[in-house]
């Protein structure tokens, strides 16, 4: 019944492949079945290497999962291009659910109480309209159950952007950059940290050291992609 109600309303407003523009089948997705199958997705193995290079030091992240590889030119990054520049936030809700259904093992183990995104400052938001990592969210949370909550923190400090700094540059960056809502209660959650694509990590690892001083117990670090 359901793929019969898609066959019609794909048969009203087709939808098509965010990267190849084919147009999509009801079964498919975001990508047609000939861009996903050519999408990296991250091994165990990567995100154990990742994981040790990122986050293990701090140890603010408990744990941490992407789904995909995100490569120069390739179809995850031409489809995050479109959902932050592009105003096709759209994307959002479709990969946060594909990210907490392809994902659904890890988050389960999680056991987490809130999912949030990692926050745009005001002014990004204004130039933007919206912030990206809000309805990647908000689909995983959909998809998974888990309770949405949007604005645990905020960012206070505009930031330059990250793409074009090293590590250090791109902690020094983010240094005191967020504010925790004191209107929230976080005391002994669990939260999973949400963002379009982890690089270095330095911006979900801060997010996450505010929680854990204002009482959270455990965080855990989720996101659509992984860059080098």
């Amino acid at each position: 019944m359901i793929l019969v109600l898609k066959s019609f309303l794909d048969f009203l407003l087709p939808r098509f492949c965010f990267n190849c523009s084919t147009k999509l089948t009801p079964r498919e997705s975001l990508f047609c079945s000939s861009c996903r199958f050519k999408i990296a997705r991250v091994s165990p193995e990567r995100l154990a290497r990742e994981f040790e290079r990122k986050f293990e030091a701090d140890k603010l992240i408990s744990g941490f999962r992407s789904l995909y590889l995100f490569e120069t030119g390739g179809a995850v990054q031409n489809a995050i291009h479109q959902m932050k520049y592009g105003n096709v936030f759209l994307i959002g809700s479709i990969l946060g659910k594909s990210v907490a259904r392809e994902l659904k093992e890890y988050i389960e183990e999680w056991n987490a109480d809130f999912v949030a995104p990692v926050p745009i400052h005001k002014l990004r938001r204004a130039e933007r309209g919206y912030n990206q990592s809000f309805y990647l969210a908000r689909g995983i949370a959909s998809e998974s159950g888990i309770k949405f909550m949007p604005r645990l923190i905020k960012r206070k400090r505009y930031t330059s952007t990250q793409t074009t700094l090293n590590l250090a540059e791109r902690k020094l960056n983010v240094k005191d950059a967020f504010l925790f809502n004191r209107r929230k209660d976080v005391a002994g959650k669990v939260i999973i940290l949400v963002d379009d694509v982890i690089t270095t990590g330095s911006t979900i690892s801060e997010c996450a050291k505010i929680l854990l001083d204002n009482g959270a117990l455990r965080i855990y670090a989720l996101s659509a992609a992984l860059a080098e």
